[in-house]
């Protein structure tokens, strides 16, 4: 049903039932598939049937968690991956060829930062940043090879928003790929494709899981962008395990349940925090104080789950804040059940030179709160106590 609403399509968009008339989706974990004669396996390998093979290739379970994102996205076509930055990275090395530039926000995950400065040069694949305040100034950067406009909104860790709407623009007007990592936002709360990405990209091991669980990563976007993007992973192998796709599948039908508890909490915990005289500069998108409130009231359902801001002193207070943390959790991880406390700029983002983290906004006493379901109250407890002592 084209109409529904998205809670009712999370729940209900399913596979086809086996033989067996199961209500809930089952687990396939095979690696491979029969066939019934020679010409089956042959009409099958050349794509003249469209059937499961080899399951680094398709699996039922992969297929209805790319399919079901498919249609939360109102995209045409999608592919799933064996985690977030696998998915980056393929949906990149599958479209661009050596010589080609991709311009990008310069606040983006480390991982993906080290993508382009560490490894695409290696194939004379060159990247030029903008900064986040500076966005109006990207056609500046600009050449006959640019390929691609990257951009993560909200971004990490510093909870800045992007204008989907002239970024689309741009691209459009200089012929170039749109592509989105909306893993801070989740299809629940925004859709790039609306604003004119041509891919969109999730790390799936963060809200889409939502309990700190499984691995795993999506891309969806135009068909013929993901036909190449599936090609190139077909052959390369980071392929998203069943069991991971079946356990992403189920976490989607709780998705917005989920989101609408963890937006509540964090613009609670936003509240609280702009209060506080240790914290600095202090980063939601529905927050009236953030520098691109209207933005995010533009093209976001809600704000999301991610906080930061700058604690007093430094990276020492920082990590000092990290230590006195009783009840939330210290991990790399985001967007779990569990409140998550991190300081990005001796984690995540700590291979990153002084020099590299300034420019992207990353301040030594940055703080970034993944606010959980616990009872709100219970958050703001411990992050007080660890703030005034």
């Amino acid at each position: 049903m084209s109409n529904q609403h998205f809670e009712t399509g999370a729940v209900r968009n399913q596979m086809q039932r086996s033989a067996f008339s199961e209500h809930s989706a089952p687990v396939y974990l095979t690696s491979s598939y029969v066939f019934d004669d020679a010409e089956d396996m042959r009409a099958s390998f050349s794509e003249e049937k469209e059937r499961n093979i080899y399951s680094r290739f398709t699996n039922p379970n992969t297929s209805e968690f790319a399919e079901k994102v498919v249609i939360m996205e109102g995209a045409e076509a999608g592919h799933a991956f064996a985690t977030g930055m696998s998915a980056v990275f393929s949906s990149l090395a599958a479209l661009l060829n050596s010589g080609d530039h991709i311009i990008s926000a310069r606040s983006i995950f480390g991982s993906t930062h080290g993508l382009f400065t560490k490894y695409f040069p290696k194939w004379n694949i060159s990247h030029s940043y903008f900064n986040v305040n500076e966005a109006d100034r990207i056609e500046d950067l600009i050449k006959p090879e640019t390929k691609v406009i990257f951009a993560e909104t909200p971004t990490n860790p510093g909870v800045d928003i992007l204008d989907l709407e002239w970024l689309g623009e741009v691209a459009r007007k200089h012929d170039l790929l749109l592509i989105i990592d909306n893993c801070f936002a989740t299809p629940y709360l925004q859709n790039p494709i609306d604003y004119g990405a041509d891919l969109v990209i999730h790390s799936a091991t963060k809200l889409i899981d939502g309990q700190g669980r499984v691995l795993g990563g999506v891309t969806v976007g135009k068909a013929d962008l993901i036909r190449e993007i599936y090609l190139f992973s077909r052959n390369t192998g980071p392929a998203l395990s069943p069991f991971n796709a079946w356990i992403l599948s189920k976490s989607l039908e709780t998705l917005a349940v989920r989101l609408d508890r963890h937006c509540e909490n964090a613009l609670k915990v936003a509240a609280f925090l702009e209060k506080e005289e240790q914290a600095e500069q202090v980063k939601y998108p529905f927050l009236k104080s953030h520098p691109q409130y209207a933005i995010a009231r533009k093209q976001m359902k809600q704000g999301g789950n991610i906080i930061s801001f700058e604690i007093k002193g430094g990276i020492e207070a920082g990590r000092k804040f990290i230590d006195r943390i009783q009840m939330c959790s210290r991990t790399a991880n985001l967007g779990d059940s569990r409140t998550i406390v991190t300081h990005p700029p001796s984690t995540t983002h700590g291979r990153l030179s002084e020099e590299e983290r300034l420019e992207a906004g990353i301040n030594p006493g940055l703080i970034r709160i993944s606010v959980g379901l616990e009872h709100v109250e219970d958050i703001i407890k411990d992050l007080k106590q660890a703030l005034r002592s």
